[in-house]
């Protein structure tokens, strides 16, 4: 596993991903030497990006939450229809 994270990390970093000499000037300066393209075009661009990536980051941190620690123990609980289904007698 180990092994992997280096190897991916490896790859990541090595493959030029950042930002042409014309593109860093033109972006803002959160984005300056990251990102390719011209940049916000309005007052609306960041703010916009902002909103849209704390959603998915609370939404990232809950699928995680409730992929480790789902918190359902009720004999009757939906989920329990799939896992136990009931056993038939053959007729």
């Amino acid at each position: 596993m180990k092994k992997l994270a280096v190897s991916l990390l490896t790859l990541l970093f090595s493959v030029p991903m950042w930002a042409c000499e014309v593109c860093a000037k033109q972006q803002p300066a959160v984005l300056k030497g990251i990102s390719h393209g011209t940049g916000p075009q309005s007052g609306w661009d960041m703010p916009i990006i902002y909103v849209s990536a704390l959603i998915v980051l609370v939404t990232l941190i809950y699928a995680v939450k409730f992929l480790v620690k789902p918190g359902e123990g009720a004999e009757d609980h939906i989920k329990r229809s799939i896992l136990n289904p009931p056993l038939h007698d053959g007729n």
